[in-house]
C-alpha cells in the first residue's frame, strides 16, 4: 500500500464514517432521552433511500403502506388508552397526530405517483414520508414500556427491527435500489479526487454534530430533553411531559435517519434489510461516545468508517468481522473508564 492508496481509503472511510455519524448521533439522541437503544434506526435510513428510489422510477413507495399500517395501529392504541382513562375529549388530537399528519405526505406520494418531480421535491417528499416512522414506532412499541429496564427495552427494539424488516420485505420487495446522485461535481483537493457527494456527507455530519452538541448543552429545549432522560418522574413533577419529549426526540432522530438515507442512497445499493448492518456499525461509534457524548460519538463513527475502509482493502470478506471485533476493546475501555454505580436493592413491601 502506497500513500496514494492510503489517501483514497481514508477519503472513502471518512465518507462512510459521515453516514455512521448521523445514525450514531440519532442513536445517542434517542437513548439520552428515552433509554431506548433504537435498533431499527438504520432501517429508517434505508427506507428513505428506497422511498426516494421508488419516487425516481415513478413507482408508489412501499413507505406509504408502512406508514399507513403504523399510523392506524398507533391511533387504535391511543384511542383505547384514552377511552379507558375517560379522556374522550383528547380523541380529536390523537386523530390529528396519529392519522391526519402522517396521511398528508402519503397523500402527496399517491398523487405524485407516475410523475417525474424535480430532485429537490423528490428528496423532500421522501424525507416527509419517513418522518412519522420513529414516533409511530415509539407509540406502538416503547411508550407502553416507558418505565421498563434498559435490557427489556433493548429486547423489544430488536423484536421491532425484525418486524419492520419483514414489513419492508412485503412493501418494498427483495430488489436493491440506488438513487440518483445529488451532485455530479468532482473536485481536486491535495492531489485527491473528491466528489461533491462525499463533501455533502462530511458537511452534513459536521453540521448535525455541532447542532446537537449546542442544543443539548446550551439551550432550554436540550436541557429539557436531558432532564426527561435523567428522571422521568422528576421531569413530570416540574411540568415536563416525558411522552411529548420522547416524541420530539424520535422526530429529530427521524430527520437524522432521513438525511443519512438521502446521502447514502447514491453511493450504495440498498435493500430492505440493509439498514441493520449500517445501524450496527454506527452503534459502535455510539458506544465510543458512551451513548452520551455527541463529539466523541462523531469521532468514533468516523473511526469506524476509516477502519472499515482499510479492512476492506486487506480482506473484503472479513471487513465486517474486523469492524465488529473492534467493539470488544471499546467495551472494555468504556467499562474501565466509566465510574461504577452500585444499584440499590429494591425493597419488597
Amino acid at each position: 500500500m502506497d500513500s496514494q492508496i492510503a489517501l483514497l481509503l481514508t477519503i472513502d472511510g471518512v465518507a462512510n464514517g459521515a453516514i455512521y455519524v448521523l445514525i450514531a448521533l440519532g442513536t445517542v439522541l434517542i437513548f439520552s432521552v428515552t433509554r431506548v437503544i433504537f435498533v431499527p434506526f438504520g432501517d429508517i435510513a434505508a427506507f428513505t433511500a428506497l422511498t426516494l428510489a421508488s419516487l425516481q422510477i415513478g413507482k408508489l413507495p412501499g413507505t406509504v403502506f408502512l406508514v399507513g399500517l403504523l399510523a392506524g395501529t398507533a391511533f387504535l392504541m391511543e384511542a383505547v388508552t384514552l377511552l379507558r382513562q375517560k379522556r374522550i375529549s383528547q380523541l380529536p388530537r390523537a386523530f390529528l397526530n396519529y392519522l391526519v399528519l402522517p396521511a398528508l405526505p402519503t397523500a402527496l406520494a399517491i398523487a405524485s405517483a407516475g410523475f417525474k418531480l424535480p430532485l429537490a421535491a423528490e428528496m423532500t417528499l421522501a424525507l416527509l414520508l419517513v418522518l412519522p416512522l420513529a414516533p409511530l414506532i415509539d407509540r406502538i412499541a416503547f411508550r407502553p414500556l416507558a418505565d421498563a429496564s434498559v435490557l427489556m427495552l433493548l429486547i423489544v427494539a430488536v423484536a421491532v427491527h425484525f418486524a419492520i424488516s419483514g414489513l419492508a420485505l412485503l412493501f418494498f420487495g427483495p430488489e436493491g435500489y440506488r438513487t440518483e446522485p445529488i451532485s455530479r461535481a468532482v473536485f481536486e483537493i491535495g492531489g485527491a479526487t473528491i466528489t461533491a457527494q462525499v463533501l455533502l456527507m462530511v458537511c452534513a455530519a459536521i453540521a448535525f454534530s455541532g447542532l446537537l452538541f449546542l442544543t443539548f448543552g446550551h439551550t432550554l429545549a436540550g436541557l429539557t430533553l436531558r432532564a426527561t432522560a435523567v428522571n422521568r418522574v422528576g421531569a413530570r413533577l416540574v411540568g415536563i411531559r416525558p411522552t411529548r419529549m420522547s416524541t420530539v426526540a424520535y422526530l429529530l432522530a427521524s430527520v437524522l435517519a432521513g438525511v443519512s438515507g438521502l446521502l447514502i442512497g447514491p453511493v450504495a445499493t440498498l435493500y430492505y434489510d440493509s439498514g441493520f448492518l449500517i445501524g450496527l456499525k454506527a452503534f459502535v461509534g455510539a458506544i465510543i461516545g458512551g451513548l452520551v457524548s455527541y463529539p466523541l460519538t462523531a469521532v468514533g463513527a468516523v473511526a469506524v468508517g476509516i477502519l472499515e475502509s482499510f479492512a476492506s482493502f486487506f480482506s473484503s470478506t472479513l471487513k465486517e468481522s474486523i469492524v465488529f471485533f473492534f467493539l470488544i476493546p471499546v467495551l472494555i475501555w468504556r467499562s474501565l473508564a466509566s465510574p461504577v454505580h452500585e444499584e440499590e436493592d429494591e425493597e419488597i413491601v
